[in-house]
C-alpha cells in the first residue's frame, strides 16, 4: 500500500513552484525576534585542532618531513558547528552530546561555554575519547590529518542521563535540532525517544542525517539531507527536476518524516510535503568559494527561525538566504544577523557580506587559515578608483587565496589628504572594492587601528605599489614577526587619485 501511494503522490506533484526567493520574505519580520529563542542541539561534538609549522628538513628516522611547530588554533566540529551558529544570530543554546574524559573534553566544554552555550547536558563518558580531528599544516599545505574518534553506541547508563535531562529540559525549548555525524549518539532508539518526548510537548524537531537508512528519523518535523545524501538514501540517480521530486517522494515514504528539504548547492533547496505540491527556492547570483558547514548553517536557521515564529516556507527562505552568505565566505562560516538583514534587503546584491568589521575580519582570519587559505592584504584611501589600483588589487589577488582591502575611513583620508578630501565616502568606496572579483573582503579603519587591523588579519602577504620603500611600508613589523612577507607591486603609469581629482578642479 506505501509503494501506491508514493506513485500516486509523485505523479500528482509533478510540477514544482519557484515563485520562492529573499524577495517573499516577510518584510516586517524582526530578526531581533532571536533573542528570545531557546534552542535544544542533540549531536555528535568534535573538536577541530589545527597545528601550524615549517617544514626545512627530512627526519633521519625515516622518509618523513619534519614539522617545527609555530601554533596550535582549535574550534569547534561537528554539532558544535551548528552550535557556534545559533550563538552568532542571537539565540540561547542547549546542547546535548557525550564527550570522553581529559583536557579535550574540557577544551571542548570551554569552547561552548566561551559562546554562552549551557552545557549541562553534555555527559563525560569514560574509555569514550572525545571527538578530535587534528590537521598538520606546514607552507599552507594540509600534511596529515589525525582522527580520534569512535563510532560505537554511547552506554546504557550516558543513554538514560541524557534522557532523563531531555524530559526536564524540552518543555522549556522552542526547537529540538539533531545534527547526526555517525559517531554513535544519534541512535535509532535516542531518535525515538526524542520524537516522543516532542510530540507530548508540541515541539517542532529538525535533523541533519547520516548514512542510508533515513528510517531512523521515523516521526522527524523536518530532516534536511544534501542532493547527493537523498540520491543514495533513495536509490534515485538525481539529474533533474523529476527525478529530484521522485528521490525526495520515496524519502518521504521510507523515512516517515513530516517534511523534507533537499539542499542542492547552487540550484538552491527543495521543500517537499506528503500530498502538497513541492517548492523550489532559487540561490541569488553569488560566487561560490566554499560549502563547507553549510549544513550547519541551515539546520541552524531553520531552527532559529521557526522558534522565531516563521512559517516553514518563510524559515526556508531564510536558511537558504543564510547558505547563501556562508557558500560565499571561504572557510567554515556562521552568518550574522546583520549579514542576514542586508542580504533580505537586498536580495539580488551579491556583494552584501564583503563588508566586515575589525572583529569580524579577524575572526574570519583565523577561520581562512585554518581552512589553509593564504590571505593578502593590501590598504589605502581608494578615494577615487583608476587602473593603479585596479591592477594593484588584481596582482594582489594573484599572490594568494584571500584579498582583504583594509579601507582609511572619511576621518583618515582628510588627515592625509587635506579637509577637502575625501570626494567619495567611506561607504560608497566600499560598495565599489567590494563590486570587484578581485577583492575578497572590505575592512574600515580609523588612522590609528591600521595596526589593530593587521594584527587581527596576520596576513602572509602585505602590498602596496612600488612607489614605496619596504622599509616605509607601515605593519611591516607586524607582518614580518609572524612570518609573512612584504611585496611591493609594480608601478608602471604615473597616476594618483589626487592628480585627476585636482585636473577636475582645474578644468
Amino acid at each position: 500500500m506505501a509503494k501506491i501511494y508514493c506513485q500516486y503522490q509523485y505523479t500528482a506533484l509533478q510540477t514544482i513552484d519557484r515563485e520562492f526567493t529573499a524577495m517573499n520574505f516577510p518584510a516586517d519580520f524582526d530578526l531581533s525576534r532571536f533573542d528570545n529563542c531557546r534552542l535544544l542541539v542533540v549531536g555528535d561534538l568534535m573538536i577541530d585542532e589545527y597545528v601550524w609549522g615549517d617544514v626545512d628538513r627530512i627526519s633521519p628516522e625515516a622518509p618523513v618531513q619534519v614539522v617545527a611547530v609555530n601554533r596550535e588554533d582549535y574550534t569547534l566540529g561537528g554539532s558544535g558547528n551548528v552550535v557556534n551558529n545559533l550563538a552568532a544570530l542571537g539565540a540561547a543554546v542547549l546542547v546535548l552530546g557525550v564527550v570522553g574524559t581529559g583536557r579535550d573534553s574540557e577544551q571542548l566544554l570551554n569552547k561552548l561555554s566561551d559562546l554562552g552555550s549551557d552545557t549541562r547536558g553534555i555527559f563525560k563518558e569514560s574509555g569514550r575519547p572525545t571527538t578530535k580531528k587534528t590537521r598538520i599544516i606546514a607552507e599552507h599545505q594540509q600534511v596529515l590529518r589525525i582522527d580520534r574518534e569512535t563510532n560505537q553506541k554511547i552506554s546504557a547508563d550516558t543513554f538514560a542521563s541524557i534522557i532523563s535531562l531531555a524530559e526536564t529540559i524540552i518543555p522549556d525549548v522552542d526547537v529540538i535540532l539533531i545534527s547526526d555525524y555517525g559517531k554513535g549518539l544519534i541512535t535509532r532508539e535516542l531518535v525515538a525517544k526524542l520524537v516522543d518526548l516532542a510530540a507530548a510537548n508540541g515541539k517542532t524537531t529538525i535533523a541533519d542525517p547520516k548514512g542510508l537508512d533515513f528510517s531512523k528519523y521515523a516521526g522527524i518535523t523536518l530532516l534536511t539531507p544534501n542532493k547527493k545524501e537523498a540520491s543514495l538514501a533513495s536509490g534515485v540517480e538525481i539529474t533533474n527536476d523529476k527525478s529530484l521530486v521522485s528521490a525526495g517522494n520515496v524519502l518521504l515514504d521510507k523515512s516517515k518524516v513530516a517534511k523534507l528539504l533537499i539542499t542542492c548547492g547552487k540550484d538552491g533547496m527543495i521543500f517537499l510535503e506528503p500530498e502538497h505540491k513541492p517548492f523550489t527556492i532559487s540561490t541569488e547570483a553569488r560566487e561560490v568559494y566554499d560549502v563547507s558547514g553549510a549544513g550547519d548553517t541551515v539546520i541552524a536557521v531553520l531552527g532559529v527561525g521557526i522558534a522565531a515564529g516563521l512559517s516553514f516556507h518563510d524559515a526556508v527562505v531564510l536558511a537558504n538566504t543564510a547558505a547563501g552568505i556562508v557558500v560565499g565566505k571561504v572557510g567554515t562560516a556562521t552568518v550574522t544577523r546583520q549579514e542576514l538583514t542586508r542580504a533580505l534587503r537586498h536580495p539580488a546584491d551579491s556583494m552584501v557580506s564583503k563588508h566586515k568589521s575589525i572583529k569580524e575580519i579577524g575572526e574570519l582570519s583565523r577561520k581562512l587559515q585554518n581552512d589553509r587559505k593564504r590571505i593578502v592584504l593590501t590598504n589605502g584611501c581608494f578615494d577615487l578608483l583608476h587602473t593603479g589600483h585596479i591592477k594593484l588589487f588584481a596582482a594582489s589577488k594573484r599572490l594568494g587565496d584571500v584579498m582583504i582591502v583594509a579601507l582609511d575611513d572619511d576621518e583618515s583620508v582628510r588627515r592625509l589628504k587635506g579637509a577637502d578630501r575625501p570626494v567619495i565616502s567611506a561607504a560608497e568606496r566600499v560598495g565599489i572594492l567590494s563590486a570587484l572579483d578581485s577583492v575578497d573582503y572590505v575592512v574600515v579603519f580609523a588612522t590609528h587601528e591600521l595596526d589593530d587591523v593587521i594584527k587581527a588579519i596576520r596576513p602572509d602577504v602585505l602590498t602596496k605599489g612600488s612607489n614605496y620603500g619596504t622599509e616605509e611600508v607601515e605593519g611591516r613589523e607586524i607582518v614580518e614577526s609572524h612570518g609573512g612577507r612584504v611585496e611591493l607591486i609594480p608601478i608602471t603609469e604615473e597616476i594618483s587619485s589626487s592628480q585627476i581629482i585636482n585636473n577636475i578642479k582645474n578644468k
